[in-house]
């Protein structure tokens, strides 16, 4: 009679058991999870970075563009890209420039007015980072800066008038 006292009490705890999970192992799923987490965020943060570069890639190309189109027709290149005797380019949705804005890089050259010479994106790059832009007759270097990953150092890159987009400035290695 004891036995099976002991051998039913035995066999309702293992069925107790069956339901849950126990602290610990709750705890180390917790710090799997976490582990792998961080290992998972600088591999996010590279992919971001990438992805925000490759607008800065699209946008150079489309100045590209609207400047042979401009010398086309004026026999010149300009350092306005928004205005009269511009090329009438500007980022997709530009607002006046800033935090609110949805491109991330600024654009343009490094003197002259915002929304003219120059677009503000949202992470805020000042003109002066758009050093290696340059205007001539026959001749022109456009660039887009952004401090990417918040590490203080602008990712910096021209396009100029054979379409060679260059990486001036890397802010993706470190």
């Amino acid at each position: 009679m004891v036995i099976n006292h002991f051998y039913y009490n035995m066999k309702n705890k293992k069925q107790h058991n069956k339901d849950g999970f126990t602290l610990i192992e709750l705890m180390v799923v917790v710090a799997i999870i976490a582990f792998l987490a961080t290992l998972s965020i600088p591999t996010f943060s590279r992919f971001f970075s990438k992805a925000k570069r490759t607008e800065a890639y699209m946008n150079l190309s489309s100045l590209y563009a609207a400047q042979k189109a401009y010398h086309a027709e004026h026999g010149t290149y300009t350092d306005v890209l928004y205005g009269q005797k511009g090329l009438n380019w500007k980022p997709e949705g530009y607002n006046g420039g800033g935090k609110s804005e949805k491109f991330a890089y600024t654009y343009g050259f490094s003197h002259g007015a915002e929304g003219q010479q120059f677009f503000t994106g949202n992470l805020e790059a000042p003109s002066n980072a758009l050093s290696a832009s340059n205007v001539g007759k026959d001749t022109f270097t456009i660039a887009a800066a952004a401090d990417i990953d918040g590490d203080g150092k602008y990712d910096i890159l021209t396009v100029d008038q054979n379409n060679n987009i260059v990486v001036i400035q890397d802010d993706l290695i470190d």
